[in-house]
């Protein structure tokens, strides 16, 4: 029997090829691990923020320690189901600012049980799967405009910016004008610089894992020149790097203290509600702005803006969360980090399978990541929050109806700290403006539903 060219290409596309369609996608195995491991180490950082950042609210023995492998856990969960399922380089983990939310607010400041605030958690992550599985995360995302989906891109990457500037020390908090210019000559600072400089070129010359070099190089530096940019220092000060004291492979210790322990009966108590349909709405909108910008980054998204496959791949952000709950971690949710990948060439789930693997083996392998200093990431978020802005062209910044909510959806995500703020004012200002010009027949039914419950939230959050 002959074998047609059809069935040829069918063999020859099988195992990793053929379940991610990497041919299909301009894609490669080296291209996407590529990808993966520079999400991973651009996102590396949450294997020790989140610990600090919930080990003050959640009192177990050796928290730390138990914490950090909730995470790692937890994140190489959510980017497993990303991207076995739902096949998309979206890398997820517990998400900063959820996990503020989570430890400062609900738990250290309403007195709230750390138990009874994952049983929040997991609730909240119920609903994201029901809303799903309904399509009505699609419908929203198909509702939104072009205009708002390019500002929504473009906001992450200045919020990306920010976080880079401000992880360098460049940024830093002033009294009197809120921000200001930290101090460039601080071994920090100056390294950040001296990282974006090399990585930008090395991109300027079109080097394949310019972003992955950059960052290995930059903390190559920092070892070598034993700069003070290591967290553990005496009262919180910055040390140089300490070595591996205790080698670079660690005994994975499981989390007995956190699993299974939230308390779904006291999250759905009345007095309750209000903490879970915050936990919901941050996290229904911070994913959703955050996996349209991705897709788009990463041009999964249809001409007329779909995305496909959305169903299972909101579901999975969903199935995450409710995983990380169980773990005993805050909200996990897609990672805005994984841009990075996505600019190394990621384009299947593949990179997110690369993530997921990789943080199993931070579980075994976590001090070395410890060897990567937030200097050496800053420069990876500035230049990809810089690429991220090249859409924002497309905006007709000529019709005030489509301009004003659009640079709103920009400029609130850096200045509020939230991807959900931003998409929350862009959507209520441009349905407010097309309905009061005329034009309001050119905004969804669906939109005008979103930006009415949105209008609620605030409103029931003021009068909390």
């Amino acid at each position: 029997m002959t074998i047609g060219p059809d069935q040829a290409m069918g063999g020859r596309r099988g195992g990793l090829d053929g379940f991610f369609n990497l041919s299909g996608q301009g894609s490669s195995v080296a291209q996407e691990v590529r990808a993966g491991i520079t999400t991973f180490l651009t996102m590396s950082y949450v294997l020790f923020v989140n610990p600090q950042i919930l080990s003050g609210a959640i009192q177990v023995p050796n928290a730390f320690v138990q914490l950090l492998m909730a995470t790692a856990i937890a994140a190489a969960f959510g980017s497993l189901a990303m991207g076995l399922v739902a096949k998309y380089p979206f890398a997820q983990a517990p998400g900063m600012g959820l996990n503020a939310f989570f430890a400062f607010s609900v738990v250290l400041g309403m007195g709230v049980p750390w138990q009874t605030a994952l049983g929040a958690v997991f609730v909240s992550g119920v609903l994201f799967v029901l809303l799903s599985v309904l399509g009505a995360r699609q419908a929203i995302v198909k509702a939104i405009p072009n205009s708002l989906k390019f500002a929504i891109t473009g906001g992450i990457g200045a919020f990306l910016a920010f976080l880079g500037l401000r992880s360098a020390g460049i940024v830093v908090a002033n009294e009197a004008t809120m921000l200001g210019m930290g101090a460039v000559t601080a071994p920090g600072a100056w390294l950040a610089l001296l990282g974006l400089l090399l990585t930008a070129v090395l991109m300027a010359r079109n080097v394949k894992g310019a972003i992955l070099y950059g960052i290995l190089i930059t903390s190559l530096i920092a070892v070598v020149l034993r700069l003070p940019v290591y967290p553990g220092g005496p009262e919180g000060a910055l040390q140089a790097f300490q070595g591996f004291q205790n080698g670079v492979v660690g005994v994975p210790v499981w989390p007995s203290d956190l699993v299974g322990q939230l308390d779904l009966g006291g999250a759905l108590a009345l007095g309750l509600l209000n903490v879970v349909f915050t936990f919901f709405f941050v996290d229904f909108f911070d994913a959703t702005g955050t996996l349209t910008g991705l897709a788009h980054r990463a041009g999964a998204l249809t001409p007329d803006g779909d995305l496909p496959r959305a169903r299972r791949t909101f579901a999975m952000d969903g199935l995450a969360a409710m995983f990380g709950a169980f773990m005993g971690t805050s909200t996990v949710t897609a990672y805005v980090e994984s841009a990075s990948g996505i600019s190394e060439g990621g384009r299947t789930g593949l990179t997110a399978v690369v993530v997921g693997v990789l943080f199993l083996l931070a579980t075994f392998l976590w001090p070395l990541a410890g060897a990567i200093p937030a200097a050496a990431t800053a420069p990876a978020l500035i230049l990809v929050g810089a690429l991220m802005m090249e859409g924002v062209r497309h905006i007709d910044w000529d019709d005030l109806t489509d301009s004003l909510p659009a640079f709103l959806t920009i400029i609130a995500m850096p200045l509020t700290f939230s991807i959900a703020n931003g998409v929350s004012l862009g959507v209520i200002a441009y349905c407010v403006l097309k309905a009061l010009t005329g034009k309001v027949r050119e905004v969804s039914p669906v939109l005008y539903g979103v930006a009415a419950l949105l209008l609620f939230r605030y409103v029931f959050l003021a009068t909390e």
